[in-house]
Formats: C-alpha cells, structure tokens, sequence
C-alpha cells in the first residue's frame, strides 16, 4: 500500500503521462484489456470442463443451472468480444 502522499504523487505522474503521451497510455490500456479478456476466455473453459463433474456431484438440477449460467456468459463474452480481445 501506498501512503497517502506517494498515492497522490503516483497518480500526479499518471496524469501527465497521459496528458504528455496519450497514444502510450491507450497502448498500455489495450493491452491490460487483451491480457483480461484471455483471463476471462481460460475461467470459461474450465467452467466449462467441469460441468460434468459438478452435474455428477451436485445433481441434475445444479448441472442444470450451471450450464444456463454458462450459456449466458458465453452469450455475453460473444456480443461484447471486441471490448476485452
């Protein structure tokens, strides 16, 4: 943790920077969102993969649940893929 005075100073630095070189400080962003969105694209896979597993231990019902709320995130990184690749 920062104390109250480098927080200040640090985010005094970033704003210059971002003032001072914008089209670096956009790179930067893309490609925290890229490194996001592959975070995000390994979690539903393995979500995925254990969809069997959790139907086999939890029940159908929870399977059931699981793979809607699977579905729907799937729905969601597909309609919104051009915002974390």
């Amino acid at each position: 943790m920062l104390s109250k005075e480098d927080q200040r100073r640090f985010e005094q630095i970033t704003r210059q920077l971002r003032e001072s070189d914008p089209e670096f400080f956009a790179r930067l962003e893309h490609r925290a969102r890229a490194h996001r969105g592959r975070y995000l694209m390994l979690l539903t896979i393995v979500l995925w993969a254990s969809l069997p597993a959790a139907t086999v231990l939890a029940g159908g019902l929870a399977g059931a649940i699981f793979a809607v709320v699977l579905l729907a995130n799937a729905g969601l990184m597909w309609r919104f893929r051009r915002r974390w690749l």
